[in-house]
């Protein structure tokens, strides 16, 4: 059972489960925004998976689930965005006895802090692993994906913004690699317990240091400005985002600011494979192109 199977993760954790021909149902709010080749190998169930009729008709029969939240401009707390939205899934795991749930979660486990959209994402896990599931919750760090929103300014002012400071180091990852890691724990059935793993990417960089590898790689001067946080928020608040929301994002790049990325060691089973620059080459560049 895969929830949001059109968002930047869920369509390629859906498209690699596809290939291991295993029995697919998807929970989608516009199931046209499925490409068709797809949508007519996959069960669909329309709705929202905030909704407790369709998570119980979706989880009936289903051994194993990806949990992906999307995210809510208007909600009027954070943890309504996260855990409030997530309740009648953990219903439904418990009345279906469902075996095991992958989740996307954010780090910052242990940080005792609180942090924006991270610390209703670790709500969010605590949820999960109350109902007694065999549970994976996948802790990531900043998207490289993330970078796409800065495509204008670099097209036009050939610059970056971020309110983090431009020397700080930081882990990263590209969706790909955590859509990855999603479908092979999915794919599998012999883990148990309940854990958190670390995508971490293969190494840190500042945004100074992205700076300097989006010149190369596009081929246009880019540079780092660093921006206020009031600006930052700004942004999300002229985008039809409420105060909460807009808020919790400034919450946790205040924390990001502090290092809460930088928590834990790099080992061999949280290093995914692409680097910023190998993302920058085959995603952002043909955007950038485009534009």
């Amino acid at each position: 059972m895969i929830t949001a199977p059109t968002s930047k993760i869920g369509h390629q954790v859906l498209e690699r489960v596809l290939e291991s021909g295993e029995d697919i149902r998807v929970i989608a709010r516009d199931p046209q925004r499925i490409p068709e080749e797809i949508r007519t190998r996959v069960e669909v169930i329309q709705g929202s998976h905030a909704d407790r009729s369709i998570v119980n008709r979706a989880f009936e029969g289903a051994d194993a689930v990806f949990w992906l939240v999307p995210a809510d401009k208007n909600a009027e707390s954070v943890y309504d965005a996260y855990l409030q939205f997530s309740i009648p899934a953990a219903d439904a795991i418990v009345r279906n006895r469902v075996d095991r749930v992958v989740a996307i979660s954010a780090l910052g486990r242990g940080q005792q802090r609180y942090a924006g959209n991270i610390s209703a994402s670790l709500a969010m896990e605590d949820l999960f692993r109350s109902t007694g599931v065999h549970f994976r919750a996948l802790t990531m760090p900043s998207f490289m994906d993330n970078m796409l929103r800065q495509l204008r300014f670099m097209k036009n002012e050939g610059l970056i913004r971020f309110t983090i400071p431009g020397n700080l180091k930081n882990p990263t990852v590209a969706t790909c690699d955590i859509a990855a890691a999603a479908s092979r724990l999915l794919l599998e059935r012999e883990w148990s317990g309940q854990e958190s793993l670390a995508v971490l990417g293969p190494e840190d960089l500042s945004y100074q240091d992205m700076a300097v590898i989006l010149t190369e790689v596009l081929g246009t001067p880019v540079r780092f400005e660093q921006m206020t946080l009031d600006s930052y928020k700004q942004i999300f608040l002229g985008t039809g985002y409420t105060e909460a929301m807009a808020q919790s994002m400034v919450d946790m790049d205040i924390v990001g600011a502090d290092g809460i990325f930088n928590a834990l060691r790099r080992t061999p089973e949280t290093t995914s494979p692409t680097s910023f620059r190998q993302w920058a080459a085959t995603v952002l560049k043909p955007a950038f192109d485009a534009l």
